[in-house]
Parts: structure tokens; C-alpha cells; sequence
């Protein structure tokens, strides 16, 4: 699925602004997350993963935006029943023929419906997901609401404060993370400079 079949979808799914700039943000980050994940792999000639494969198309940027713009999808239509949650989107995606390692990295975003991760494309949605959420709180209370005036060491004190921004789970992070083999300011850090440089997408 190319990413304009895919904003095009989200689009005919969800009319909330806000949860399309979330997709926008998990795509962002997303994107820069698999470009990060390739670099260090060719520089270190193996994956360093807890979750590793061997598949030259496990950084595909493409495949990793299009499971980040869609990962929240039929958020809208499945009238706030979780236990639906994502399963709306894969019969959609069935339906068009998409492959099935992008339905189930939609699907392991949600541990409700798939509680374990299979590849580092499953556990890099897994945690950019909440972090591109905490991150958007640390915008929301900046005096000018914007991202630029976001820093790496308030996002990370943010971090180990749960009544801040109470629904971006902290251990769906640390488990994504881990699986990932990245330290927490590592993954902070790529992922407050994704959503910076895309604050305009994100309006903020």
C-alpha cells in the first residue's frame, strides 16, 4: 500500500482532526524511527534487537508510514468499543489486499488484541504510539502550544510523572523501547525531533 492510498483511506475513515494529526505524528515518527533502525543495523552488521529478522525489507520507510498514518484508523467507528479496535481497519485492508505484516503491526499496537510483538516494524508502533502522545501533552502545555519550545529533558521528566498525561502508558513504552534495544532519551530524543519537524502537519 503506497502512502497516498493510505491518507486517502484514513481520510474516508475518521473526520476527528485531532486523531488524524495523532496518525500523522505516529507516521513522522514512524519514518525516522526505521531510517534510525537501518543505520544502526548496517553500521553494526546485525539488527541488535531483542526482536530480529533477516528480511531486507524490514526498513521499508514506506511500510512503516503507512502502518503509523493507519495504526488509529477506525478509532471513529468502533463507538468507543476496544475490543474492535483495529480489527475495523484490518478488514479494510483485506479487503484492498494489503499485505498482512502491515494489518498485524496496526494490530499489535493494541495489546488487547495482539499482546505480542513479532518484528521491530510491531514494536516500533507499540511505542511511538504513546510517545507521540506524551509528546503532543508537552506541546498542549507550553505557553504558545507548539512544539518548538518542546525540550528533551522535559519530555523525559514528563516521563516519570504518571499523572502527567496519565493515558500515554509508560510501560507500553519501556516494553516497545526495550524490544527495540534503544535507551528511553534515545527514542525520546528521535522522536521529539520527527514531530518538530513536522510541527505545521501536526498543528503545533
Amino acid at each position: 500500500m503506497k502512502r497516498e492510498d493510505a491518507w486517502k483511506l484514513l481520510n474516508e475513515m475518521m473526520t476527528n482532526k485531532n486523531l488524524i494529526r495523532h496518525g500523522l505524528a505516529v507516521e513522522c515518527i514512524m519514518r525516522d524511527l526505521c531510517g534510525y533502525l537501518r543505520e544502526r543495523s548496517q553500521d553494526s552488521g546485525q539488527a541488535g534487537m531483542t526482536v530480529v529478522t533477516n528480511d531486507i525489507d524490514e526498513f521499508d520507510e514506506e511500510e512503516w508510514a503507512v502502518v503509523g498514518l493507519l495504526h488509529d484508523a477506525d478509532y471513529e467507528l468502533i463507538e468507543k468499543d476496544p475490543t474492535r479496535h483495529t480489527l475495523v481497519t484490518a478488514e479494510k485492508l483485506e479487503a484492498l489486499g494489503v499485505s498482512e505484516r502491515i494489518i498485524q503491526a496496526i494490530k499489535a499496537h493494541h495489546f488487547g488484541i495482539k499482546p505480542t510483538r513479532d518484528n521491530i516494524l510491531e514494536s516500533g508502533v507499540y511505542a511511538v504510539d504513546e510517545m507521540s502522545g506524551l509528546i503532543t501533552a508537552c506541546a498542549l502545555v507550553q505557553p504558545e502550544k507548539k512544539l518548538a519550545t518542546v525540550e528533551l529533558l522535559s519530555v523525559l521528566k514528563k516521563f516519570r510523572q504518571p499523572n502527567f498525561a496519565a493515558g500515554a502508558r509508560r510501560d507500553q513504552i519501556t516494553e516497545g523501547i526495550s524490544e527495540l534495544n534503544m535507551s528511553l532519551e534515545d527514542f525520546t530524543k528521535l522522536a521529539l525531533e520527527a514531530m518538530q519537524k513536522h510541527h505545521e502537519d501536526l498543528g503545533l
